[in-house]
């Protein structure tokens, strides 16, 4: 039965058979077909790596831009802080009167603190004023004359 099976299994080839050399024709005609269908396989490779270094580089072009872009945007994001830094500060030194130089702060209330502070610390200090002479002159200049005498008295008169 098994070699019924074979039989079977190699009729359709066994109505034909190749020599060595018709076998190599068939070969190479079937191979000669395929690279015919791939012959310009190379070229598109090259094409392919021409391209994807292409994208590559545009990629390194377009991260370049990005990053001068994000640049410029923390560039501008400072210059726009320090505006608003600076109309607050001139905002208080205006509203308050302490000089624009003086304030470090960066939010208005910070500012106004600072500004109370300084106010605080350069507000004129208040001397006891002089108390009045209260001292009487005396009426009597005799009596005067007479306390003169007795001090030379005592104490001589500067001799």
């Amino acid at each position: 039965m098994m070699e019924e099976q074979n039989k079977n299994t190699h009729e359709p080839d066994a109505g034909k058979t190749f020599t060595q050399s018709e076998l190599d024709q068939i070969i190479s005609e079937r191979l000669k077909r395929e690279r015919e269908k791939y012959a310009d396989y190379d070229e598109l490779k090259g094409k392919a790596e021409k391209y994807d270094q292409s994208v590559e580089a545009g990629k390194s072009e377009m991260q370049k831009a990005n990053e001068a872009i994000e640049n410029l945007k923390t560039q501008l994001s400072g210059y726009m802080k320090a505006e608003e830094i600076r109309k607050v500060r001139e905002k208080v030194s205006t509203d308050t009167k302490v000089p624009y130089s003086l304030l470090t702060g960066e939010t208005e209330d910070d500012c106004k603190k600072q500004a109370e502070a300084i106010l605080a610390f350069a507000k004129p200090r208040e001397y006891p004023a002089p108390r009045k002479n209260t001292a009487t002159h005396k009426a009597n200049e005799e009596a005067d004359e007479s306390m003169r005498e007795f001090v030379h008295q005592i104490f001589g008169k500067g001799e």
